[in-house]
Parts: C-alpha cells; sequence; structure tokens
C-alpha cells in the first residue's frame, strides 16, 4: 500500500467522521434549500415499483456477455464466432480456429 493511499484512506475516514457528525446540521440546510422536497417529489412521481424493477433489470443485463464470472477471480470467456467456452488463456478458440 502506498503512502497516497494512506492518505486517501485518513481523508476519507476524517470527512467520514464529519459528515457523521454534522449530520442533522446538513439535513437542515438541505430542507432549507428545498432539496428534501424535491426528492420526496422525484420519488412519489418517477420511482414507482415497476420503474425500480426496469431499472434493476436494466443493470443486470450491463454485464458483458463474454465474460461470466464463475468463482472468485475466475471467468469464462466465449468465442464470438462458435459460442465456445473458452476455460484457458490462449488466443485461438481450440474448436473453431477464430482469433479470440
Amino acid at each position: 500500500m502506498t503512502l497516497r493511499r494512506r492518505k486517501l484512506i485518513v481523508l476519507g475516514i476524517i470527512a467520514a467522521v464529519f459528515l457523521t457528525a454534522n449530520t442533522l446540521t446538513l439535513a437542515g440546510w438541505l430542507d432549507e434549500v428545498g432539496a428534501i422536497g424535491l426528492a420526496v417529489r422525484f420519488r412519489s412521481e418517477f420511482l414507482t415499483g415497476t420503474a425500480i424493477t426496469v431499472i434493476v433489470t436494466l443493470l443486470f443485463l450491463l454485464i458483458s456477455p463474454d465474460r461470466v464470472p464463475v468463482v472468485g477471480r475466475l471467468v469464462i470467456r466465449h468465442c464470438p464466432v462458435s459460442d465456445h467456452a473458452l476455460d484457458r488463456q490462449g488466443r485461438y478458440c481450440p474448436e473453431c480456429g477464430s482469433r479470440v
């Protein structure tokens, strides 16, 4: 771990403690600005159950079809031509010979 990462971790912890300590002040300020009322109106009009379901489904569909995680860091790739599962790190598909 580099010194830069350590500094960023310490600054992040300090910012988290500062925000936690001033939560009520921050909430009061957001209420004065009108952000809380806007968020409530946005949630009631636009974030219905159907909209949330569609958003979550689209997030699942964003996973690349070429890479499907199996266990931990292991990844199974598929040949774009023959759709054969590639279980090794070669550059060519053993089934059809196309470059992967």
